[in-house]
């Protein structure tokens, strides 16, 4: 039986036990070109006066703009399950007791 060639293929995704355990990190710097969006992740640690970049992750505008959906998702489930994530000189939450997500290159709410 042939296979159907519209059909899609699922994905396998291997963690191995290095990844797994996750690397911490406090910081993020992001750099962008017409090309890709470099994110440099960072723990900055009190006392040091130095800090390494521990994991650079280079995504196209396009993953970076399926990040950003994906990471203001989860924001938003997490703040319904466990309460509003306090950030000190944010704007207070809204009437319903759920923050607002960050909203991306300074345009309104909604139009990212």
């Amino acid at each position: 039986m042939e296979q159907d060639q519209n059909a899609p293929q699922q994905l396998q995704i291997e963690l191995t036990p290095e990844v797994a355990g996750g690397t911490y990190t406090n910081l993020a710097i992001i750099n962008h070109s017409n090309q890709e969006f470099v994110i440099d992740f960072i723990a900055a640690l009190p006392g040091l006066p130095k800090a390494r970049v521990s994991d650079r992750m280079i995504l196209t505008p396009e993953s970076a703009k399926r990040l950003l959906f994906a990471l203001q998702d989860n924001v938003v489930k997490y703040e319904q399950q466990f309460g509003t994530i306090e950030m000190p000189g944010a704007p207070a939450p809204k009437a319903d007791g759920i923050g607002r997500t960050a909203t991306p290159f300074g345009m309104g709410e909604g139009n990212a």
